[in-house]
């Protein structure tokens, strides 16, 4: 028997179509797409301003920097958000059976087809295909999908009518598709069929604080689900983690934080000894450079703390002064002094939105 892939993206519950349009902010608060930097803030402004456009759009970005997310945020913005949204695996699109899983066959059409079967295309009908990681697509697929987004016609493998179908196709690539075209490993006609409006999702370590705040999100989550007692960040993890490089973006912090919210016996989370890359003191305090003097090191350790704490507080109360002042339980001047001297700036820590975030019934994926 042919073991036939599923090249859907897996889902752990079945989701019920919405009965009202949701707002800009209500779908990335849902969808987990939080920050308070300028360049993210701005990704999520193409977003809202792509969304309503029933066009194909292209999704650029480093691996786990949420693509997906954004191809949804689309979908559920959009003119379509009340029908499915379809994500598909292209690294699981097998050649033999690429027609069938995209188009689907009647019972019959090849051996151990025994019964009919709905193609991805006919599950999208009326709302999105999600095409994820494009660039692993073989030289057949790349001309079948070619072939398909010239006219949005195709029949099913063993049938004979023609088909039309109504769909917005998405796509996303983690690496630069012009570079595979000047490679030959990319149609170039392709690339322009799939890159009629573009937009691209930052990696994390472009992103400031965002990292503590998606942290504090993730940690809040999962004491809701494990129905454990919250656990809050200590100041040597919050300095290690806006020193990280983040090369696995917003899937490497949600991991991090899984393990050390499962793992961790304290109520305080710290990072930056071995197992994360950093070399720690034995008390579990910052990485200190022994090689300095004590008056040297102690500076150094003051520093980053009070670069860690103002960021940590300024990402708190969205760039208030005055309410940071008053978290912190100091004045104002001072405060602003020692903002002003690490170079911090309030603006960039502004919320987009005032309201607060409200978790809402997501659009029907297709299993």
């Amino acid at each position: 028997m042919l073991d036939i892939p599923d090249v859907r993206r897996t889902r752990p519950l079945r989701e019920t179509v919405p009965k009202a349009r949701r707002t800009p902010h209500e779908v990335f608060a849902d969808l987990g797409l939080v920050g308070q930097s300028a360049v993210f803030l701005e990704a999520l402004r193409v977003i809202e301003r792509l969304a309503p456009v029933d066009a194909g759009v292209l999704i650029q970005g480093e691996t786990g920097t949420g693509k997906e997310l954004a191809a949804h945020a689309l979908h559920c913005l959009g003119p379509r958000w009340g029908a499915a949204f379809v994500p598909v695996n292209c690294g699981a699109l097998p050649d033999n059976l690429l027609e069938s899983e995209l188009f689907g066959h009647e019972r019959g059409a090849f051996t151990d087809a025994r019964q009919a079967n709905r193609g991805l295309v006919a599950q999208a009908e009326g709302g999105t295909l999600f095409f994820d990681e494009v660039e692993v697509m073989t030289p057949r697929a790349q001309v079948v999908l070619l072939r398909f987004l010239e006219d949005r016609n195709y029949r099913t493998v063993g049938g004979r009518s023609i088909q039309q179908s109504n769909i917005r196709v998405l796509a996303s690539s983690n690496i630069d598709l012009e570079e595979l075209v000047r490679q030959g490993t990319f149609r170039r006609d392709l690339l322009f069929r799939l890159n009629m409006l573009s937009v691209t999702m930052p990696p994390l370590r472009t992103r400031g604080h965002d990292a503590i705040v998606l942290a504090e999100r993730f940690l809040d989550r999962l004491a809701e689900e494990h129905r454990r007692p919250a656990k809050e960040l200590g100041a040597d993890a919050i300095a290690w983690m806006l020193a990280h490089d983040w090369p696995g973006n917003v899937r490497e912090l949600r991991n991090l934080m899984l393990r050390e919210f499962l793992l961790t016996e304290r109520q305080t989370i710290h990072l930056g000894g071995p197992g994360q890359g950093g070399a720690a003191s034995d008390c579990g305090g910052s990485a200190i450079d022994f090689r300095q003097t004590f008056y040297s090191a102690k500076a150094q350790a003051v520093a980053e703390f009070e670069r860690a704490y103002l960021g940590h507080l300024m990402a708190r109360t969205s760039g208030n002064i005055s309410l940071a002042a008053r978290v912190a339980g100091t004045d104002r001047g001072s405060l602003q002094k020692l903002v002003k001297k690490h170079g911090i700036l309030g603006d960039r820590f502004k919320l987009a939105a005032s309201e607060p975030p409200r978790r809402l019934p997501r659009p029907r994926l297709v299993r």
